[in-house]
């Protein structure tokens, strides 16, 4: 099984992490490539692109500017341990052990509009490009023409790799469309997670975020080797709903946040 997850623009490169034996992303010359045509916007631009404030358009700016390579311990610092904000606090991978991380580093993935693919212990240097971007490049008009197969692709190796034939989705559709799912050699299982409101179950974006990290968690945690163990997932007040799920849309619901 493998579980592919979003990034966050939310970065932490500032509080201490453990010494772990790190990796390369597997797409630094096609990162290069971006990085390149980036640094031809102005921070005006950016900020546009992206429509972020000035600010967060010098950030990036200088971001681009000082992406570099060969990738080190002192440069870049693990993917898993870079990203914050909703999906990862929920995982909460600070406070994780080398076990757990050998085994995340087989299971679970990051989609990336700079890196394409991460593994969580694959070096990331700070930036900011989302895939729903639609930055005009070389390969064509969106990120998603500038991915084309590649992220698929790799996911199918990765997916042979680990002799599975499951992949799990708790990624936004944003960055899920970078995968072409009718070329994936494995059954895709998408988990949904509700909260009772007004007296019926919907999806809260916060809360949904959240739930999508404490459930990679869980996997890691458990060591799941099969997609169908997801069901047991029980955290925060979550439980699974087979009356409001499909075959292979997993609805997950709970009647307190917790």
């Amino acid at each position: 099984m493998l579980i592919v997850i979003s990034p966050a623009k939310t970065l932490d490169y500032d509080s201490d992490i453990p010494s772990l034996e790190t990796t390369q992303p597997d797409f630094l010359q096609e990162s290069a490539a971006l990085i390149k045509e980036l640094r031809e916007l102005s921070p005006q631009q950016v900020s546009s692109l992206m429509k972020i404030s000035d600010k967060l358009g010098v950030l990036n700016y200088d971001r681009f500017h000082g992406w570099k390579r060969p990738f080190t311990d002192s440069n870049a610092r693990p993917a898993l341990l870079a990203f914050k904000g909703d999906v990862y606090t929920g995982l909460a991978a600070e406070t994780m052990g080398k076990r757990d991380f050998a085994y995340a580093q087989k299971h679970l993935r990051m989609l990336s509009g700079l890196y394409g693919l991460l593994r969580p212990l694959d070096l990331m240097q700070p930036y900011r490009l989302e895939m729903g971007t639609k930055f005009e490049n070389a390969k064509g008009k969106n990120l998603y023409e500038f991915w084309g197969d590649k992220i698929t692709q790799a996911l199918n190796a990765q997916l042979q790799a680990v002799k599975s034939r499951e992949l799990v989705n708790l990624a936004s559709n944003e960055y899920f469309k970078s995968v072409k799912a009718k070329q994936l050699n494995a059954q895709v299982i998408t988990p949904h997670f509700k909260d009772l409101k007004n007296g019926q179950y919907k999806m809260i974006s916060f809360f949904a975020k959240k739930a999508r990290g404490m459930m990679s968690r869980w996997a890691i945690d458990q060591r799941v080797k099969k997609a169908e163990e997801l069901k047991g997932f029980d955290v925060a007040g979550y439980v699974y709903n087979p009356a409001m799920s499909t075959e292979w849309d997993w609805v997950f619901t709970r009647d307190e946040p917790q």
